[in-house]
């Protein structure tokens, strides 16, 4: 499913310096905070980024033990000149993928589920 938006990732230097109710979600790393978050939010924080994505969540419940799942899917964008940065959430994944290939992108998975 393709999320509407459009979505990119930047760093904070602590999560004080933004409102949880902003973010997509967040990850700390030793050098900050990672954010996700959408592009028109960040524009109006002043925030800097590099990378435009859209967000796909795919539909099938994955398990964070499944074994596999990513694999598939990032070998089919791969073969396809695709890149694709994967978030495993509780019920989901969900990948991020540079804006001009979200269509192709959609393609690309309906196929590979029309295999399995």
């Amino acid at each position: 499913m393709l999320n509407e938006g459009e979505y990119v990732f930047c760093i904070v230097p602590d999560l004080n310096t933004i409102s949880r109710e902003d973010t997509l979600f967040e990850f700390k790393e030793k050098e900050g905070v990672t954010v996700v978050l959408k592009k028109m939010k960040a524009d109006k924080l002043n925030l800097k980024y590099d990378y435009v994505a859209s967000w796909i969540t795919l539909t099938v419940h994955s398990s964070l033990n499944a074994v596999g799942l990513t694999a598939t899917f990032s070998e089919a964008l791969a073969k396809n000149g695709i890149s694709c940065n994967v978030v495993a959430a509780y019920l989901h994944d969900h990948i991020f993928v540079a804006k001009k290939d979200a269509e192709k992108v959609i393609d690309v998975l309906k196929g590979l589920s029309e295999r399995f």
